[in-house]
């Protein structure tokens, strides 16, 4: 007997992951040639299932199913096809992959689902590539801001307008709006944690989003010297002061936790290694990023007040120079009690209890519930981590969740 959703779940999978630059893993970056591509592979087989396909002016893909009930809320269920430099085959698609499998799911049972059901395709969703967060998806809501499309993209140098107009977009009419109404969005996506795996679990139900503050280009200004001649006392060395950082705020950040915190610090990028460097240098140099993430917003403005007062400290011992550069920061989103209640029931349904958690990442599904959507995600099991070549899923996991979906859209009331 066919297996309709584990069937598509492969294929899409099996389809998006073909497309890629070289090199180990998979590289779609946002807004090129490539996410285009995947977004192609999606809007065939929607087609083939008699799905209405229609872009956004930020070239979102919407593959609509009609409903029963056609004066309610739709339910928007996606992902996106962007990966980061290397990435995983997981990360997004899997969403994308499971929606469509719902999708078909309803088709294969000539069932239409209660309310329209609308695959959801998002651009842009690694902030790697581009300085902002969620960028399809608050195009899609209308809550782009001016300044943000003129950002530039990490590998190319290039902004975020001419991207997206290169690849079919329309940044002007992004801005003029007026996205999409509220209704309700279902992200599913691989924890990028070891929760699950460790538990044995196949799924969770996700009730919020950290939110990050970040300096992605910080640097740290010291003194070239001589590594034998210059005394400890008048060097002023790039690399013991970001030590100093580092000590400081993994301190802070284990006091927090002691103290019942929601917390994660990462210094993700340290650039110690330019020509200037050498052996016999004392390192007058170097530059860092770094993410700091709370579902908390105060606990984030906490530590960076924290952290600013430790630099100052740190500046005036090494006597060296701190800039972090420009802030970028996405909100904590709670995400919707009663969507997650539903999808919960859906699980009894299939006799399972899927544990509910909060997720370290940010994802689009923080954006459609700051912009007023019911949304929730779903966790998949997920090993070797995320954002990495080595990714791990099993699609039967993904399948599983799909089913639970699937289960919960049998309300004759025209809702979840």
């Amino acid at each position: 007997m066919t297996d309709i959703i584990r069937d598509v779940v492969d294929a899409v999978l099996t389809n998006v992951n073909a497309i890629s630059a070289p090199g180990p893993g998979y590289t779609r970056p946002s807004y090129s040639t490539f996410e285009s591509a995947a977004h192609r592979v999606v809007e065939r087989r929607a087609e083939g299932l008699g799905l209405a396909v229609t872009r956004d002016a930020a070239m979102n893909l919407f593959a609509r199913l009609p409903g029963r009930n056609r004066n309610a809320p739709a339910l928007y269920v996606g992902s996106h096809l962007d990966t980061v430099s290397m990435g995983g085959g997981y990360d997004g698609s899997a969403g994308v992959a499971g929606a469509m499998a719902l999708a078909a799911a309803f088709v294969e049972d000539g069932e239409p689902p209660p309310v329209d059901l609308v695959v959801t395709v998002l651009r842009a969703e690694e902030s790697v590539w581009f300085p902002a967060s969620y960028i399809g998806s608050r195009a899609a809501l209308g809550r782009l801001r001016p300044g943000e499309l003129d950002v530039k993209r990490s590998d190319t140098g290039r902004s975020l307008s001419d991207h997206m107009r290169e690849e079919g977009g329309a940044p002007d009419a992004v801005l003029r709006g007026p996205g999409l109404p509220p209704a309700r969005f279902i992200e599913m996506h691989i924890e990028q944690g070891p929760v699950l795996f460790d538990a044995g679990e196949a799924y969770a139900l996700v009730t919020g989003v950290r939110g990050g503050l970040r300096y992605r280009h910080a640097q740290i200004h010291g003194t070239w010297a001589h590594s034998g001649g210059a005394p400890r006392e008048s060097r002023a060395d790039a690399v013991f002061a970001f030590a100093d950082l580092v000590t400081a705020m993994d301190r802070i950040w284990a006091a927090e936790l002691a103290a019942g915190q929601d917390l994660a610090i990462t210094f993700g990028r340290v650039d110690a290694a330019s020509p200037e460097h050498a052996f016999a240098k004392v390192p007058g140099h170097l530059g860092f990023c770094i993410d700091i993430r709370s579902r908390d917003v105060a606990e984030l403005d906490r530590l960076d007040a924290s952290m600013q007062a430790e630099i100052r400290v740190i500046e005036a011992r090494r006597g060296v120079r701190f800039d972090l550069g420009l802030r970028s920061r996405s909100q904590p989103a709670p995400l919707s009690e009663p969507l997650v209640e539903a999808i919960a029931e859906g699980a009894r349904r299939r006799h399972q209890s899927p544990r509910r958690m909060l997720s370290g990442g940010g994802h689009d599904a923080a954006a459609f519930a700051a912009a007023g959507w019911e949304a929730v995600m779903i966790f998949l099991r997920n090993w070797n981590g995320s954002h990495n070549p080595a990714e791990g899923m099993d699609p039967a996991d993904l399948a599983e969740a799909v089913r639970t979906l699937r289960a919960t859209c049998t309300d004759a009331d025209g809702v979840i």
